[in-house]
């Protein structure tokens, strides 16, 4: 009996603390800042489903909970930097100043992968998530029109120490919430995003390091908030945290 206890409790701890809710996206071919072949070809993205909302501190709370290699005080250096979930008050503990509904931010690509692993999930790919964002609430694809992006434009004058609100903005065309002008995502193939050779070794990645003469390759420059954000990963590395970095994750169909 011990021992089909210890099974169970197995079991129970690998499966996600949250029933999250996944939405079905078509996928299909589109236009990419990114050019598939790195000139001008269209990328091509597989159905899959996608998180509706981002997670939480509250989920990830669980998650660390359950998997206690992912808090703070015992995480390898290799896998989270040392501002992992700093803001919290304690390794498993929000505090008063974190809300449980805002979305998790200071966690690794590392720790944001094992979680989505404890859904079934992984992150989803840079044309997924792009793909995903490039809806409104009517829309498919609203990029080419210039009230969409300078509504996302706005998002990034806003100061970096302003507290994140809660999660469970307005949805777009998917279902999908908040995935433009709350935080930055991660991405499972950050690394690929290349903008500048040298943009990872330039200091604090919550400094934005963009490379204009990097950017010249990439398409649709008018979207300009898209571009910022391959920028931002390209900066990162997969153990750094910043204050504004969160996920979600993505399944594939």
């Amino acid at each position: 009996m011990r021992a089909l206890a210890l099974v169970c409790l197995g079991l129970l701890l690998a499966l996600p603390a949250v029933a999250a809710d996944y939405v079905a996206l078509p996928g299909g071919r589109f236009t990419s800042v990114l050019p598939a072949d790195g000139k001008a070809a269209a990328a091509q993205v597989a159905p899959f489903r996608l998180r509706t909302e981002l997670v939480t501190n509250a989920e990830f709370l669980a998650f660390v909970k359950a998997h206690p290699q992912w808090q703070r005080d015992k995480v390898a250096r290799i896998l989270a930097d040392a501002r992992y979930l700093t803001q919290w008050a304690s390794t498993d503990t929000l505090g008063d100043e974190v809300l449980p509904r805002q979305p998790v931010t200071r966690v690794s690509w590392f720790a944001a992968q094992a979680y989505c692993e404890s859904e079934q999930a992984r992150l989803p790919s840079w044309y997924e998530w792009e793909f995903a964002a490039a809806a409104d609430a009517t829309r498919r694809d609203a990029r080419a029109d210039p009230a969409w992006r300078e509504s996302i434009l706005g998002w990034y004058s806003r100061p970096s120490s302003t507290a994140l609100p809660e999660i469970g903005g307005a949805a777009n065309v998917y279902g999908v919430r908040d995935i433009n002008g709350l935080v930055w995502e991660w991405v499972d193939d950050f690394n690929a995003l290349m903008v500048a050779s040298d943009s990872r070794d330039q200091g604090d990645p919550d400094l934005l390091k963009f490379c204009g003469a990097g950017a010249l390759s990439m398409q649709e420059k008018e979207n300009y908030a898209v571009l910022m954000r391959i920028a931002m990963l390209s900066a990162m590395k997969a153990a750094d945290t910043t204050n504004n970095m969160g996920f979600r994750c993505a399944k594939s169909d």
